[in-house]
């Protein structure tokens, strides 16, 4: 059984170029180079095609531009040739190519060129894809938008009836863009819990601030939609973000996983010593205590700097005899006492 491509305690981001490609070859190697220099961990595409997607009764429904639903998907369809050149590809630049199998051949042409699978929330109730990508020993990410709890432990399942174990969930929204009000980002840890998996956030949201919150939140995997230009024409062009939001992305979240830290609390990082001696409070004298005086409550006090004795021994102080002339203000040590 595979592992998934990413160490534990640091994000896995996709940068999900699905069909922003336009049909170029071009653009996509365009869009893996930005996804690339911007930090990603993968590139993400889609596999389908009209035929195996819709059912041809439906193409009086209105696609984006007026026109039909077949024709639409054909238009912004990966073309499955290039598959082993866009794997060829991402392998070149450091960075990891997958997609999103729509069919069963898909998942079958996919398996020769990608190390993993995602089956995208739409496809949560077909469990015979599922079944078929699972039954490859690959690790399999699940997005959930739509589906409740009974459809999510139904593709859990398939997966482990097909012994992989190696699965995790994406919490999702199917709208786009997606309001903030509806991403339910506490429903990772719902998963996390119930399933016992990796969780993260396919975000559909405009901006980045979601998947940064997410990532907080424990997300051990965030997918955007990545565009080189949000004013391009295309299905999902318009709620992408472009190369510099991915790159700040990017860095956001790496900056949120070292801010999170190991959770300890152990006394002062290494950084904070100048701080620690300087601004932490300490034993002073309140006024001049001449050398063999019996120190009273009244004669001291907590203040700045710490270089003395500590506050919580101020009683184990008091009624000790100065062993020497402590000038007003000055902060106690120890060898200052009999």
């Amino acid at each position: 059984m595979s592992d998934f491509p990413w160490p534990q305690g640091r994000a896995f981001i996709v940068a999900e170029i699905g069909s922003n490609h336009n049909r170029s070859l071009g653009l996509a190697k365009e869009l893996i180079d930005a996804a690339a220099e911007a930090g990603a961990d993968a590139a993400k595409f889609q596999i389908y095609s009209a035929p195996t997607l819709y059912s041809a009764k439906d193409d009086e429904r209105l696609g984006y531009d007026g026109g039909n639903v077949s024709r639409l998907i054909e238009s912004v369809a990966t073309p499955r040739g290039w598959l082993p050149e866009l794997s060829g590809y991402c392998a070149s630049k450091g960075i990891l190519f997958f997609a999103a199998p729509f069919d069963l051949a898909a998942v079958d042409e996919l398996d020769a060129v990608s190390g993993l699978f995602k089956i995208a929330s739409f496809e949560i109730v077909d469990l015979p894809l599922i079944r078929h990508a699972a039954s490859k020993g690959k690790p399999m990410i699940i997005a959930t938008g739509l589906a409740n709890m009974g459809e999510i432990e139904d593709a859990v399942t398939a997966c482990r009836e097909r012994g992989n174990d190696s699965v995790a969930l994406l919490q999702c929204a199917s709208c786009y863009p997606a309001p903030a009000k509806i991403m339910n980002l506490r429903s990772m840890e719902t998963m996390r819990r119930a399933f016992g998996v990796p969780v993260g956030l396919s975000d559909h949201t405009l901006g980045i601030h979601v998947s940064t919150a997410a990532v907080a939140m424990g997300a051990s995997i965030i997918e955007k939609h990545f565009t080189m230009d949000r004013t391009m024409k295309g299905p999902d062009h318009s709620f992408a973000i472009e190369p510099r939001e991915l790159a700040e992305l990017v860095r956001q979240i790496r900056e949120i996983e070292s801010a999170l830290g190991n959770g300890m609390k152990s006394g002062p990082a290494q950084e904070e010593l100048v701080a620690y001696g300087y601004a932490r409070r300490s034993i002073h004298a309140a006024a001049d205590i001449g050398k063999g005086t019996v120190i009273t409550e009244d004669m001291l006090m907590a203040k700045r700097p710490g270089h003395g004795i500590r506050p919580k021994y101020m009683q184990w102080v008091v009624g000790r005899r100065a062993a020497l002339d402590i000038p007003g203000d000055s902060w106690i040590t120890m060898e200052m006492l009999d």
